[in-house]
């Protein structure tokens, strides 16, 4: 799972890095799109695998925008580092990888 505390560290670091308005503006939702991942129904897992855990993840990050700025950057480094954490990874190109993170953004592609 990833900490509230390693998501804020993160955050931080790309506003200051890219550029933005720091700051949560929903807290709520931050912690829900972090938990959502390791939800259970009757003792099962609702997102068994470590691809249906970071696609929950990085659907719930972006749709959830609990940042002020940088759902999208934040969403997209958080989810790496669970996939790395993994041993998997995003295998695209930038290009693509940016298409993804939008058409997810924008309600185009769903869990």
């Amino acid at each position: 799972m990833i900490s509230l505390q390693d998501t804020e560290k993160v955050h931080k670091t790309l506003i200051d890095t890219f550029g933005g308005t720091h700051g949560i503006r929903d807290p709520d939702a931050l912690q829900s799109a972090l938990l959502r991942p390791f939800q259970t129904f009757d003792n099962t897992e609702l997102y068994p695998g470590v691809l249906d855990k970071a696609a929950s993840l990085l659907e719930s990050l972006l749709n959830n925008h609990p940042f002020i700025d940088g759902n999208k950057r934040t969403g997209y480094v958080l989810t790496r580092l669970f996939l790395l954490a993994n041993n998997y990874d995003f295998n695209a190109t930038q290009q693509d990888k940016y298409k993804f993170i939008v058409d997810i953004a924008s309600g185009k592609l769903k869990f």
